[in-house]
């Protein structure tokens, strides 16, 4: 066996590649399209066929340095935590309330199901872990940064186990959720139901007329400088609350609990998101709220770009013959994840939503990010509204659901469940 190893340099480079290869097939493949397939997925799959077909025909084993992913996945995580905005709470009503309880309830069922399964099968009870929350609700994101931690506590493979079982619940969440509400639609609601005239929210009404507007535009437009201080600025913020979420991290650890490296900066940032409206401080004479420090927009962006480098990284680094041992009880799972996902939808979101359009519409975006991701969920729900017509709530709430609360709630479940095993 040959065994080629790359510096932290090397894999940073190869990573970006893998990310421009993605973007061009983004572009050009209807299929990637339909699915909400990210880049940093279906460009990082060449390369892992690839390192899998050096190893399996020549005897070469490509070895990644993962010192600059894990870098990435600090920062975009640290991104997750300053979304964290609890105030929302307050803005979406009792649907947003009943939303986060089916998350907590659709987390906890991903863990437990897989976790019997693989007591029934007999084997590692860690590998039901990998293909539970962690990669479906987590997404490619969150099964990257649990990766250590569950090869720490034995299982080999880890990394490559969640990213296959992630990329599978992207693709089977966007097949399965437009077709489940398409035949909630036609088997459970009237016809006066489907075909009301929605009330727009004023709120959102005032977005588009002022995007819609040559003014409102013009306030939007800043100079190259002007965008290069927000992003520095943005930038900053998250490099700043990475140093203090380490020290956070120290804490947590000191509890005897098994995080993930990344909470630490996670609750950190929710912190001082939630906090930092009750600061005030003086510019030109005024007093100013703090919160406006932070430029969200941008802290959202570098936090996305952190996210696609980790991706392309991770991707690259699956050693997908691991997978040869595994694959009769990763299927069960998967496929078990799959129909547990639709059967809830139907017999329990649906009722519990309200029994109208706007809960076959979410039960779209919940089957989209319950496997997948955000951007899985509203392309579902758009495809189900093109065809009926559009609502505004549920485009609402999922995004707050899925940028939000989503990794929070999911992290502390997983960490639960981590340390009774």
């Amino acid at each position: 066996m040959t065994s080629i190893e790359l510096d932290m340099i090397q894999t940073a480079g190869i990573g970006a590649l893998a990310l421009i290869v993605g973007m061009v097939l983004t572009r050009k493949v209807d299929f990637l399209q339909r699915f909400c397939v990210p880049s940093p997925v279906s460009g990082g799959i060449i390369f892992s066929l690839l390192t899998l077909a050096l190893y399996a025909w020549f005897d070469v084993e490509v070895s990644f340095d993962g010192t600059l992913k894990d870098v990435f996945m600090l920062a975009f995580f640290t991104s997750v935590g300053f979304q964290s905005d609890l105030k929302v709470l307050k803005k979406g009503g009792k649907l947003l309330v009943i939303m986060l309880v089916l998350l907590v309830v659709i987390i906890a069922m991903q863990n437990l199901m897989p976790m019997g399964i693989t007591r029934l099968m007999g084997v590692d009870p860690l590998i039901g872990m990998a293909s539970g929350s962690i990669s479906m609700t987590g997404g490619h994101g969150t099964a990257g940064g649990f990766a250590r931690v569950l090869e720490e506590m034995g299982l080999h493979g880890a990394g490559t186990i969640g990213m296959a079982a992630a990329t599978f619940g992207l693709i089977a969440g966007s097949m399965i959720g437009g077709p489940l509400a398409e035949k909630i639609v036609r088997t459970k609601l009237t016809h006066e139901q489907v075909q009301q005239d929605e009330e727009i929210d004023p709120a959102m009404a005032g977005i588009e007329s002022d995007e819609a507007s040559p003014t409102g535009r013009a306030k939007r437009i800043s100079t190259n400088e002007q965008e290069f201080q927000q992003y520095a600025k943005a930038s900053y913020c998250i490099i700043l609350i990475m140093g203090g979420g380490t020290l956070m991290s120290w804490l947590l650890a000191k509890t005897g609990v098994t995080f993930p490296t990344y909470f630490g900066a996670l609750i950190l940032a929710a912190i001082v998101r939630n906090t930092i409206g009750f600061v005030s401080y003086k510019d030109d004479g005024k007093w100013e709220n703090a919160e406006k420090l932070l430029d969200m927009e941008r802290i959202v962006s570098v936090g996305n770009i952190c996210l696609s480098l980790f991706l392309g990284m991770a991707m690259i680094s699956l050693k997908l013959w691991e997978l040869q041992s595994l694959a009769l009880p990763l299927i069960v799972i998967l496929v078990s994840q799959v129909l547990m996902m639709a059967l809830f939808a139907y017999f329990v979101a649906f009722p519990l939503l309200g029994r109208d359009y706007d809960a076959a519409v979410l039960c779209a975006g919940i089957c989209g990010f319950g496997l997948g991701a955000t951007p899985n969920a509203m392309a579902n729900m758009s495809a189900v509204c093109y065809k009926y017509r559009y609502t505004v709530k549920p485009f609402l709430i999922v995004p707050i659901i899925g940028a939000m609360f989503a990794d929070l709630i999911n992290t502390g479940i997983i960490t639960f469940f981590l340390n009774i095993l």
